[in-house]
C-alpha cells in the first residue's frame, strides 16, 4: 500500500527534534562558558540564571528550543483534533498547556542568581508560581496519554514512551531530594532534559510519521 503524502503539519513535526536538539546544545556546550560549573552536581537552570557567565551562550545555543517546540506541540494539537480517544487527546492537550506555561513562565521569570536563586520576586514566581503547575501538568498528561494509549493497540508506543518519561521524572525528582549533593545535577537531567523534552520530541516524530491518526 503506498504511504500516505506527507504534509506541511507532518513536516513541522521534525521541529521537535530541532527543539530537543537546541536544548541539548545548551545543556552540554554552555558550561563551556560557565568556569567551574559542574554538571554533576549543578543544575540546569543555574546556566541560564540571569547572574551566569554561561547567559549569551545559553540564549544562543536554545535560541530554537521555545519556538521550534511550540510550533510542533501546537502542529500535534491541530492534527488530533476530532481523533484519536478523549484520554489520549486530553493528556496531549495537558501537555500543551504545560509546555505554554512553562516557556512563558520561565522566560518572565529566569532565576535572578546561579544557584537555586535569590530571595528577588522573579525567584519566588519562577519556584512558586510556575513550577508547581508545570510539574502537575506534566504528571496528568503522561497518566492521561498513558490511559488512553494502552486502550488502543497502535497506541500503546506512544503510552511506553509517556510510562518512560513519567518514570524519568519521578527519578530526577526523587534523585534531586534524595541523591547525594554531588549527583543532583545528573538527577535533574532526568526530569528536565530527557523526560519532557524528549517526550515533545517523540509527539514531534508520531506527528510526521503520521501515526497521530484514528
Amino acid at each position: 500500500m503506498e504511504s500516505k503524502k506527507k504534509t506541511l503539519i507532518n513536516w513541522l513535526g521534525l521541529l521537535g527534534i530541532v527543539s530537543f536538539a537546541s536544548y541539548a546544545a545548551a545543556v552540554i556546550f554552555a558550561p563551556l562558558a560557565y568556569p567551574g560549573y559542574n554538571w554533576m552536581s549543578q543544575a540546569v537552570s543555574d546556566l541560564s540564571s540571569a547572574s551566569a557567565p554561561s547567559f549569551v551562550a545559553w540564549t544562543r545555543l536554545a535560541s530554537l528550543y521555545a519556538p521550534a517546540g511550540m510550533v510542533c506541540i501546537m502542529m500535534v494539537c491541530v492534527a488530533i483534533r476530532g481523533k484519536l480517544n478523549k484520554p489520549l487527546r486530553i493528556g496531549i492537550y495537558l501537555f500543551a498547556a504545560m509546555l505554554w506555561i512553562s516557556t512563558i513562565g520561565f522566560g518572565m521569570f529566569p532565576l535572578s542568581e546561579s544557584g537555586t536563586g535569590g530571595a528577588a520576586l522573579q525567584d519566588i514566581i519562577h519556584v512558586f508560581v510556575v513550577t508547581p503547575p508545570v510539574v502537575l501538568l506534566s504528571i496528568a498528561s503522561f497518566v492521561m496519554i498513558m490511559i488512553g494509549g494502552y486502550r488502543k493497540k497502535r497506541f500503546v508506543s506512544l503510552a511506553v514512551c509517556a510510562t518512560i518519561a513519567l518514570v524519568l521524572m519521578f527519578v530526577g525528582a526523587i534523585g534531586t531530594g534524595a541523591a547525594p549533593a554531588e549527583y543532583f545535577g545528573i538527577f535533574q537531567r532526568f526530569s528536565n532534559l530527557i523526560s519532557v523534552n524528549g517526550f515533545l520530541a517523540t509527539l514531534g516524530i508520531y506527528l510526521f510519521m503520521g501515526k497521530l491518526d484514528n
